[in-house]
């Protein structure tokens, strides 16, 4: 696997970063569980950014990039879906899109909202329909998971769903490579907060970060991080079931262990609104459940692997 970016996506990455700057803190004044963007989220598509992965010279691992680096905004953007995911089904599909399985029924989905796209997988088939106010309970103003929920009540009736002649497993490796690529950049973005704020608190006259047991933790917290990258970029050049699987697992065990730390390192800040870092580690939390957790998932690379 090449380590080093190409020239087109480093400069793929530093349009997305300039095109996100105005994004890249939080409003003032604004405290919620969730931060979104109409306009960032049509800056992005109207961009191309979100069709990468449909280019035969960038593919699936720059989309991963992608979604990466946007996982680092405190705003929540869908792209995992939108950008590995749709070329598979329609390129054209309308945004924003939402993975389920089956089983959704009366669960929360992320970015669910009357006019989303939803692909639904049951049973080895791919499906697709349009929610509308039949399929979806109306969203409370503020989501303890940093993402804009909404909770599937329904789903429409098999002629009203749109097939694809498209494998599953097609769809779900690309699913676990968006879920360990989101993952990896949530992580990257809550424990560069987390270093900022610690490197700036101060104890017994010195930052605390300076004490061997933060440090001893932070280290383990930047390996983690980096390990759910690499296994995501992996993943994304191979497209390989096996490889897919233990990125996502391994992504959801790595946010288990340093969502805990993070929060503890910040104190008191750690459990307030003002401080940003729960728009990541919330975040985190809801994709740590997402394709049945780490279980679901150490069973489907095992399965993959080893037959």
């Amino acid at each position: 696997m090449e380590l080093a970016l190409s020239d087109d996506q480093i400069q793929i990455l530093d349009a997305i970063d300039t095109l996100a700057k105005p994004y890249a803190s939080v409003p003032i004044h604004d405290i919620s569980f969730a931060l979104t963007s109409e306009e960032l989220d049509r800056e992005l598509a109207e961009g191309g950014f979100l069709d990468v992965a449909a280019m035969e010279e960038l593919g699936p691992e720059t989309a991963a990039l992608v979604v990466e680096r946007l996982a680092r905004l405190p705003f929540a953007v869908e792209a995992a879906a939108s950008a590995l995911v749709r070329p598979l089904l329609d390129p054209e599909l309308p945004r924003p899109l939402c993975l389920i399985q089956d089983g959704a029924v009366g669960r929360a989905v992320r970015f669910l909202k009357p006019g989303a796209t939803v692909v639904y997988l049951c049973d080895g088939v791919v499906c697709s329909f349009t929610a509308n106010t039949d399929h979806v309970v109306e969203a409370q103003d503020e989501s303890i998971f940093a993402y804009p929920m909404a909770v599937l009540k329904a789903l429409p009736s098999e002629i009203e769903m749109r097939k694809y002649n498209v494998s599953a497993d097609e769809v779900l490796t690309q699913w676990r490579i968006g879920l360990a690529a989101e993952a990896s950049g949530l992580m990257a973005a809550a424990l560069a907060a987390t270093v900022t704020y610690v490197s700036e608190r101060k104890q017994f006259g010195r930052p605390i970060a300076t004490f061997q047991a933060l440090r001893h933790r932070l280290a383990e917290a930047q390996v983690l991080t980096n390990g759910a990258y690499w296994m995501t970029m992996k993943a994304a050049v191979t497209r390989d079931p096996g490889d897919a699987a233990l990125a996502a697992l391994h992504a959801q065990e790595a946010a288990r262990r340093v969502t805990y730390d993070f929060h503890q390192f910040l104190g008191a800040m750690g459990m307030t609104l003002e401080h940003p870092l729960h728009l990541w580690t919330y975040r985190l939390k809801a994709l740590m459940s997402e394709l049945g957790g780490r279980g679901a998932n150490a069973l489907a690379a095992a399965e993959a692997i080893w037959g």
